[in-house]
């Protein structure tokens, strides 16, 4: 099927975490929504493959999420190479979104960093007539758009989307992922499950307040984002 929205992650969650209400608002207004991530997060300090997966569904079905699919990469083991590039390349070509999203470069873990470079790979070779490595589909694909969405730390963003009526959606998703987000006995103790939860909040509350809303995601793109002055005129 073709989607309107593609957004990779490294691991279960790591969408969610980014623009889960970006995701659920996108639902609401009739796009079909799709979530690709690499790995299964099987070297996770909490939590099952298994557990994670089940997660992985719940929070997709709260966000309205049509298409939900894992790469089959390794955790904490995959790089940029042909293999991966061509792996991924064949998802979009696949799905042939308009808009697709990845991790913001500038992030602590690695896999975040190398998704997004892996992602910024496989969108330019989507559109190339020629490039047609074996087990991808042939028929080019190129997207409208690839941005960049946020999960640990802060960036300046290039726009910020409104989520101020799907927060609740973002964080009940994000709950879903009990192995992760929840302190429990038998747990580990991680940045994830140590108010991770309340910080995030305090971020979308911020990108909100300095757009003008409640709640906002804030998303950073690589080129000018082209403004729709219709959206300028005032109701009369």
């Amino acid at each position: 099927m073709s989607v309107d929205v593609l957004a990779f992650g490294a691991h279960p969650d790591d969408v969610e975490i980014g623009m889960g209400g970006t995701l659920a608002l996108c639902a609401r207004r009739g796009l079909v929504t799709a979530i690709c991530d690499l790995t299964r997060a099987e070297l996770s300090s909490n939590g099952t493959v298994e557990t994670r997966q089940v997660e992985a569904e719940e929070a997709a079905r709260v966000l309205g999420v049509a298409v939900r699919e894992n790469a089959g990469l390794a955790d904490r083991g995959f790089r940029v190479n042909e293999e991966t590039v061509a792996t991924v390349t064949a998802i979009i070509r696949r799905l042939k979104p308009q808009v697709v999203f990845a991790p913001y470069e500038e992030d602590r873990h690695p896999d975040h960093r190398l998704c997004s470079q892996l992602v910024q790979e496989a969108v330019a070779n989507a559109a190339l007539r020629r490039y047609a490595p074996p087990g991808c589909p042939e028929e080019p694909h190129r997207v409208a758009a690839l941005y960049f969405y946020l999960i640990h730390g802060y960036a300046k963003p290039s726009f910020v989307v409104d989520i101020s009526e799907t927060q609740s959606l973002k964080e009940t998703a994000l709950l879903a992922y009990r192995s992760q987000f929840v302190a429990a006995p038998g747990r580990v103790a991680t940045p994830l499950n140590q108010g991770f939860l309340d910080a995030l909040r305090a971020r979308d509350r911020w990108f909100g307040h300095v757009a003008g809303v409640t709640y906002g995601e804030g998303f950073v793109s690589a080129v000018p984002v082209v403004v729709d002055v219709g959206a300028w005129k005032r109701s009369r």
